[in-house]
């Protein structure tokens, strides 16, 4: 969130449906910016996401902005940002969201590293109760990471972004995600979508795992040089125990994670309620249903339809042991969105 960005002269304001005055830009992503605005009808300050102008005329983009909006509006839940109204003002579409005021929860790894497994896990179960809620409601996620999680100054968890979810009662046909392609963010992509498979909540209980792992070791369990071969290690390699990357993750907590990290969606938690069930039993000091054994990847060829790039290993692997260790800490690096190819 960039928040030092100088705010609008008064006169240069933009006013939507004449009611949310745009103040200036704290967000911008791969379709949209975020502004800090207000609502002059209640009073209260708003965010107001805004199409870039040159989606706007594309009508399969306006309608993953729509779905935005009625998804997130339909999640009533403390853990999820909340969505007030959407609409178009001259060939404009925006979305007005509640206003977080805090940090997002990539600046807060940028900012000091590793988090302590305690607070990495009480983040981790905020974020569950939010995703569960939504795939009670038919939602799935599909873009869970770091940036958009949002912490408020409180400490409450809040997560946002609903920008590529998918309601699960939708109808095939009308599925904007065309078969083969891959939407979401490499970094974060569950092996199944990596291969252009459905998603289901399963596939936002790996990518809440990443952020998981994310959060214990400061950075993800896979990067590369290209969107596809990162999303291939994510398909054909083990990660790397966190342990190895900071010692003071404890067995139970690095269990849980790599159990949430399998490449099989059946071998993970079947669902973000029993993520967070599990956590939860770590945080009381209850024995945790995930074991070290059951967190390794199964020694099974993975199929995979994503090609590698030049430079990564067009073999299929076995799974039982981590391939290509990195010499250090993992990064940042590539956190880039994958686009339908």
């Amino acid at each position: 969130m960039d928040s030092s960005e100088t705010p609008m002269a008064e006169n240069e304001r933009p006013i939507f449906s004449g009611r949310y005055e745009l103040y200036r830009r704290i967000a911008r992503g791969g379709m949209a910016e975020v502004f800090l605005g207000r609502d002059k009808l209640l009073d209260r300050p708003v965010a107001v996401k805004v199409l870039f102008p040159e989606y706007a005329t594309d009508a399969s983009f306006v309608e993953r902005f729509r779905r935005e909006a009625q998804a997130a509006a339909n999640l009533n839940q403390p853990n999820v940002v909340g969505v007030y109204d959407w609409g178009q003002e001259a060939g404009t579409y925006y979305i007005v969201m509640e206003y977080v005021e805090g940090r997002s929860l990539a600046e807060i790894i940028r900012a000091e590293g590793p988090l302590h497994p305690d607070r990495a896990a009480d983040i981790t179960i905020d974020i569950a109760a939010a995703l569960a809620f939504a795939h009670r409601n038919g939602v799935v996620h599909r873009d869970v990471k770091p940036g958009n999680v949002l912490v408020t100054t409180g400490g409450q968890v809040k997560v946002t972004d609903f920008g590529i979810a998918r309601a699960l009662t939708g109808n095939s046909s009308d599925n904007l995600t065309q078969t083969g392609s891959v939407m979401g963010t490499a970094t974060y992509l569950s092996p199944e979508q990596a291969q252009g498979q459905p998603a289901d909540p399963r596939s936002d209980v790996y990518s809440l795992s990443v952020v998981l792992y994310e959060m214990l070791t400061a950075g993800p369990p896979f990067t590369g040089d290209t969107p596809v071969s990162i999303a291939y290690k994510h398909v054909q390699e083990a990660p790397t125990p966190p342990s190895q990357f900071n010692g003071d993750v404890p067995p139970a907590l690095e269990a849980i994670c790599l159990r949430g990290l399998t490449k099989q969606p059946e071998d993970r938690y079947s669902s973000a309620d029993d993520l967070r069930g599990d956590l939860r039993r770590f945080r009381t000091g209850q024995q945790v249903l995930a074991t070290q054994s059951g967190g390794e990847v199964e020694a099974k060829t993975v199929q995979t339809r994503v090609t590698p790039s030049p430079g990564t290993r067009p073999a299929p692997q076995r799974m039982n042991t981590p391939a290509n260790q990195p010499s250090g800490p993992p990064t940042r690096k590539n956190e880039r969105s994958v686009t339908p190819t």
